[in-house]
């Protein structure tokens, strides 16, 4: 980057520069035989293209901004292990943030995560999810890269997931996956929980908040601002594998497919399509999912405006 050319928040997004998604984590877990690894097409695309030049890792556009939904509750549970007494296919969350200008780390920056559990019920808001039983059939047969028939619809204002909806308060006092961690000086968390469930009008997807500025204390971080709101999202082929476990596969809810999510952004790894890694044909044993996050420091992005 050359010097003079304004404050970060004023440049062309399109020339920000983000750490390729999952980097040393990914390749710390290992790709092997009978090892399941899940990568969208534009991240596979952007590392054959080669390095940026003078850096050991490739870089490409900010992560997308996404709508907050409604479930979201303010940082006060800082933990690693969020899962609480949730049964479902145990997921590490390996997350890393950086500074989309200058590809640097962003440590102590506060990173949530919040999602539905393997029925798609949110904690904090268990009578208002539309997870549980009924409503049609597992998912079954393979992944395709382009939905077949007429999507099942945008989620309706306030429902779970958000798709325009604004903020509910909770209804009760449960607060199962759901935490707040710090990075570390090289701008990582990591986050011990469940893979998610489904729930008709959303594909699965985790949320995520991104605060710098402020401080922990001891009623959980205060202060500063948001700096990124985005979702994760899972490749078809991971959650057509959870279907086949206890206690997906009781699920009857609709799902919607990733190509027919209307706040998936079909960008990748930008996007927040995680990367998975898993043993093939025993998921039920434990997933990895990785992504870096590039985001703004300098600007706020809450989401509730989107």
């Amino acid at each position: 980057m050359t010097e003079n050319q304004g404050p970060a928040h004023k440049r062309d997004v399109t020339r920000r520069r983000v750490i390729l998604a999952g980097g040393a984590v990914v390749a710390a877990a290992g790709v092997g035989a009978g090892l399941v690894a899940t990568a969208s097409a534009d991240e596979e695309r952007t590392a054959a293209s080669g390095t940026a030049a003078g850096q050991g890792e490739t870089c490409y556009r900010l992560t997308s901004e996404t709508t907050e939904g409604p479930y979201y509750i303010d940082a006060d549970k800082i933990r690693k292990d969020i899962t609480e007494d949730k049964e479902g296919i145990p997921l590490t969350l390996r997350l890393k943030v950086i500074d989309s200008d200058t590809c640097e780390p962003l440590k102590k920056a506060a990173v949530d995560i919040w999602h539905c559990d393997a029925l798609g019920i949110y904690s904090g808001y268990e009578s208002m999810s539309q997870g549980g039983p009924g409503g049609g059939t597992p998912p079954s047969g393979a992944p395709t890269d382009a939905p077949t028939g007429t999507p099942t619809g945008t989620p309706p204002s306030g429902g779970p997931g958000g798709g325009g909806g604004g903020h509910s308060e909770p209804t009760d006092d449960e607060r199962y996956l759901r935490g707040t961690q710090l990075t570390d000086r090289h701008g990582y968390v990591e986050f011990t929980t469940v893979f998610p469930g489904w729930y008709q009008g959303r594909a699965v997807h985790i949320h995520t908040k991104v605060h710098v500025g402020g401080k922990m204390t001891d009623a959980g971080y205060e202060g500063g601002h948001t700096c990124h709101t985005g979702q994760f999202f899972f490749s078809e082929a991971a959650v057509l594998d959870s279907a086949k476990e206890e206690p997906y596969a009781t699920s009857t809810t609709t799902r919607t497919t990733l190509t027919e999510d209307t706040i998936y952004d079909r960008s990748g790894v930008t996007g927040g399509l995680l990367r998975l890694s898993y043993r093939k044909g025993g998921m039920a044993r434990g997933v990895t999912g990785s992504i870096t996050m590039g985001v703004d420091p300098d600007e706020t992005h809450d989401g509730t405006d989107l």
